[in-house]
């Protein structure tokens, strides 16, 4: 390996968002530094299985009325 092109492989602490903390090895930052997630597995609709659907712009109104009759919910 080259020398002096790889970033510093240090220690980090990872805060998740309900503030449970884990340290891990980064190239993140400087050693010590802490990482703060705004999403993990903890609130992330992928791993917890609430999903919400967010109407932006009316695109969800746009398509119930276009597939209306096609057996939707909102029929």
């Amino acid at each position: 390996m080259k020398k002096d092109i790889h970033p510093d492989y240090h220690s980090i602490k990872v805060v998740m968002t309900d503030g449970t903390t884990f340290e891990t090895k980064s190239s993140y930052g400087k050693e010590g530094q802490s990482l703060q997630l705004d999403v993990d597995t903890k609130s992330h609709p992928a791993w917890t299985g609430v999903h919400r659907l967010m109407d932006s712009g009316g695109q969800l109104s746009k398509f119930a009325s276009r597939y209306k009759g096609f057996g939707l919910k909102n029929d």
